[in-house]
């Protein structure tokens, strides 16, 4: 089983938008859990505060409300989760083009969502 981080803006996307091959990705990838840095959980009650962000939130704190939550701490997600990166070989769940850029120079592996089909890029 591997583990993939996941970003904000992948959480949000993955609740608030219809993936056609959720169901069949262990055939497609193969056994992956996701699991949520503690510093996206921050984040998410940030953007709660807005109120035009405040449905989307709320949908997806219901959707990764069973997901594994790990101790990557700080107060800027995709600064810790390059951190992190840097030190460990890891999948990041990431719809964010800059982020994806920077962890893939430092290696590692991106997951993201195109045409409603998780994709994973190396």
């Amino acid at each position: 089983m591997v583990e993939v981080i996941c970003d904000t803006s992948f959480l949000i996307h993955l609740a608030t938008n219809r993936i056609k091959n959720l169901d069949n990705l262990d055939v497609e990838i193969g056994q992956i859990t996701f699991v949520v840095p503690q510093v996206v959980i921050n984040e998410l009650s940030v953007l709660e505060k807005k109120p035009e962000k405040k449905q989307d939130i709320q949908s997806t704190r219901n959707c990764i409300k069973s997901f594994k939550i790990i101790p990557i701490q700080g107060s800027f997600a995709d600064k810790e989760l390059l951190d992190y990166v840097s030190k460990n070989r890891a999948i990041v769940a990431t719809m964010d083009r800059e982020l994806k850029k920077q962890i893939k120079i430092l290696g590692s592996s991106i997951m993201s969502i195109h045409n409603d089909k998780i994709i994973l890029e190396n």
